[in-house]
């Protein structure tokens, strides 16, 4: 049996709800896991291209601008049922500004507080996202537990590194008035 990672999983997973081409798979992903689940193009690409060879989707006629739309198979869904009774692999944070903290002390102080502010708001205008997606959700289908759940995390994510960076921010102002008071 064809071994599913998470990415191919993913995508038998929208193919659920109907046949979609690549392209329409592209833009499913970015908007309904893109936050949490990174897909590139080519990933989804090569993916359905390895799904079908192992029958577990299947390319229909090419359609308008050669899109091409893909089913999920008998196969493809026995083998997702069989990848999401698994439990999920644990979580690795891979944080860019973290990276750029760690090493905050090769950099200029200015240039980090930039890098800081910057990323602080990118976070809030995320939360803002997530917050007109929840009162959409709410107004549309506020029974769908699995939606909301996750729009929860992220609403909860967001908010945990603003309170982060927030207390960052201050911590090297405190670091740097202390520093400037042991200056001779």
């Amino acid at each position: 049996m064809y071994k599913l990672n998470a990415t191919a999983a993913s995508l038998l997973g929208f193919l659920h709800e109907g046949p979609m081409s690549g392209w329409d798979l592209v833009t499913k992903a970015q908007t309904v896991i893109g936050d949490f689940w990174s897909l590139t193009p080519s990933q989804i690409y090569r993916e359905l291209s390895s799904l079908a060879t192992a029958g577990l989707v299947q390319a229909g006629e090419r359609e308008q601008r050669d899109r091409r739309p893909f089913s999920i198979t008998a196969e493809g869904r026995a083998a997702f049922a069989a990848w999401i009774i698994q439990e999920p692999s644990e979580e690795t944070i891979r944080f860019p500004l973290l990276l750029s903290v760690s090493f905050g002390k090769y950099l200029p102080k200015e240039k980090l507080i930039s890098f800081v502010r910057s990323q602080r708001s990118g976070h809030q205008q995320r939360l803002d996202g997530y917050r007109q997606q929840h009162s959409k959700l709410i107004a549309q289908h506020p029974t769908d537990p699995y939606a909301l759940a996750i729009l929860d995390f992220g609403l909860r994510y967001e908010e945990a590194v603003l309170s982060w960076i927030d207390s960052l921010t201050e911590s090297f102002s405190t670091a740097e008035i202390r520093a400037a008071e042991n200056e001779p």
